[in-house]
Parts: C-alpha cells; structure tokens; sequence
C-alpha cells in the first residue's frame, strides 16, 4: 500500500515485535504512532505492567513516534475474563488469546485508535492479510513455527481490512537481526508466553482464586483408584507433568497421560503412553463457527467439503472431511488419521492452502479407541 495520510496506529507492546513492525511501517514511509493497552489491572509479583509501558515508552522514544496509552481492564474482564472462568467452569479448557485477540485488539483497540484518527492498525502478529475493500483475508506468516492466524481466526474480516501485519513476511531472527541493528533498547527480550496480558505466572495458584476445585480420585480406565488429583480445571487432556502418580506395583512402567475428566465423580481419567487409542480422536463435533469470510462454496452447496485443520498452535494442519450435521451451526469433522489430545474447549481452525478461513470451538470428540 502506499503511504498513509492518516497515522497507521501500531499496538506497541514492549516487546521485539510490536517494535519493528513499527520500525517497518517508519521505513515504508508511512506516518505512525502508537498505542499501549493496560488490560489487567491486580498488582501483584507477576503484573509486568509497568516494565511493559516503561519497555513501549523506550521503544516510542527510540522510534520517534508519539505513544498513545490506554487502560482496557474493564473491557477485558467483561469479555474475555469472564468467558474463560466460565469454561473452566463448565468443564472445559479455553484459549483467552483467540477471545482477547477479537474483542479486544481488533475490537476495542481498532474503535480507539480510529477515535484518535487512524485509517489503518497494526500490529506485531506473525500473519498476513489482504485487503478487498471493507473485508480482509488472513493468510499463514512466512515463518511457520510463528505464525499466529491460530490465534487470529476468529477476527472479523471488517476488522483485518484496517488492519496491516508488517512482520508477515518476514522471520524471527530477521526481526530480532532489525531490532539489534537499528539499537532498539529491547531487541534482546524474551517473548511473551503468558496468558494474554495476565502474564507468566503459576496458573494453578492463579485459577484458584477464582475457581473453587475440589481435589477427588486419579482413575485408571478400569476404574482403578491410582492417585488424587487436585481439582479438574487443573488438568488438560494429554498432560502428563504434575500427576504426582508413583508406580503401580501391577502396571508396567509407562508414562501416565490424563485421558478424560468425569465431573460426574470428579474423577480425572488416566491411561499410560503417549499414543494411547483414549488419547486420539477419529472426530470432532465443532460449534460457534466464525468464517472470516464466507463459508466455502462447496459446503454451502454440498454440505461437506475437504480442508485442513489446526487443533492447536503450532500443530501442523491436518487433513479432514468437514460436513453439515443438521444441527443448526455444528460441523463434524473426520480425520483420515486420528488427532492426539483434542479438547473441548479449544479451537479447530480451518485452512485452504495458506488461507485461514476461520474457526469454531470443539464441542466433543469421537475416540478412536
């Protein structure tokens, strides 16, 4: 795109790639400013808020560019906190970055950094994104091991069309290469692997502030008392640190992976070995559908269609049949090769090629055992 008249607003984070993303649009020639987000507002040991701002103003002031700041901790609560207890409690293991990502940056944060005169957002995502008048198309980042559109898939098109992912074609170690050369204060940093914008920060300790889990029996699938758990929201489908099982004197001497929660006996089930048949899915029953833009012609028209599938980031797509179930706004996916940990809760996000085509949430699986 040629140069903007109006600022390209950048979401600047603190870290090394919201940074040259800005740097990028700077060395287009475009006129940038940017916007820091404060989304979670409790003090404490592991709130990093302060030494973000401090990190985003360092950044801005090597840049040159204006900073804008902003407290979004009440929206944050209100749509996307509030959710993810809500999964948790419900049985279920969300993804807070996929909601934070929709409501959020590309929601609450466009309006803003429209209201402050922008034309155009950026961020420091690994996608990329085209722009056919008021709809955007997302597509896989060139660096695959960190492309984002996982985490993206759930943005409106609307949304993507004033948006601009300046870091898609590029790869990692360009992008800390830019940041070092260029004398940005933060070109060594860490990346985030926190929960969006709560940070890194034991979440066990964490969830249990807000979610009573009561500890209960580890089941074998003959039902079989091995161990206790320490409450259900604490564990995810094919976790196998933390189990705290010893040695069974009658079982073999095998890995134990968490299989399935019953919240009927608050029973957290498990089998031994990483591929174990309880462990994999022939098919998935997925809900809440969100097509960046429309659903493909071919299961409009036929109501089934072949495409690929993420069920989780950095996973890569997976082949399956995608068809209608006559449920209302439910598919059924069904994989020539059956997937590993699938869980309720979580993300199947759909693919042609390198076109991310949008998403729904996993309502329930099929196993293959």
């Amino acid at each position: 795109m040629s140069a903007a008249t109006k600022p390209i607003i950048v979401a600047l984070s603190g870290g090394v790639d919201s940074a040259v993303a800005a740097l990028c649009l700077l060395r287009a020639g475009h006129a940038v400013e940017a916007l820091h987000m404060s989304n979670w507002d409790d003090a404490d040991e592991y709130c990093t808020a302060a030494a973000d701002f401090a990190d985003a103003k360092q950044v801005a002031d090597d840049l040159g560019i204006p900073l804008h700041h902003v407290n979004f901790a009440r929206e944050y609560r209100e749509q996307v906190f509030a959710d993810f207890l809500a999964e948790y409690r419900a049985g279920r293991t969300p993804n807070p970055d996929v909601a934070c990502n929709r409501h959020i940056k590309f929601g609450t944060f466009l309006h803003h950094a429209q209201r402050l005169g922008a034309e155009y957002i950026a961020t420091g995502h690994y996608a990329r994104v085209t722009h056919q008048g008021n709809q955007g198309c997302l597509y896989k980042a060139a660096d695959a091991d960190k492309d984002q559109t996982y985490f993206l898939h759930s943005v409106r098109s609307e949304a993507l069309a004033r948006t601009l992912f300046p870091l898609g074609d590029l790869q990692k170690g360009q992008v800390r290469a830019m940041a070092r050369e260029y004398g940005l204060a933060n070109h060594a940093r860490a990346d985030s692997t926190g929960i969006c914008f709560i940070g890194e920060r034991p979440f066990r300790e964490f969830l249990a502030q807000y979610i009573v889990a009561e500890p209960g029996p580890i089941l074998t699938l003959d039902g079989q008392t091995i161990g206790e758990h320490s409450g259900l929201p604490y564990y995810t489908l094919g976790q196998r640190h933390g189990l705290n099982i010893g040695g069974q004197a009658d079982k073999e001497q095998a890995a134990w992976f968490v299989a399935s929660r019953d919240p009927d006996r608050n029973a957290l089930i498990v089998v031994q070995g990483h591929d174990h048949p309880a462990l994999l899915s022939r098919g998935l029953d997925v809900g809440d559908l969100h097509w960046i833009n429309d659903a493909p012609d071919e299961l409009l028209t036929t109501g089934r269609v072949q495409l690929h599938v993420r069920l989780r980031h950095r996973q890569a797509a997976v082949s399956c049949a995608v068809r209608q179930t006559g449920q209302g706004d439910i598919l059924q996916l069904d994989f020539p090769v059956p997937q590993r940990a699938a869980t309720p809760g979580q993300y199947a996000v759909f693919y042609a090629g390198e076109q991310c085509l949008g998403g729904g949430v996993i309502l329930a699986t099929r196993s293959a055992a």
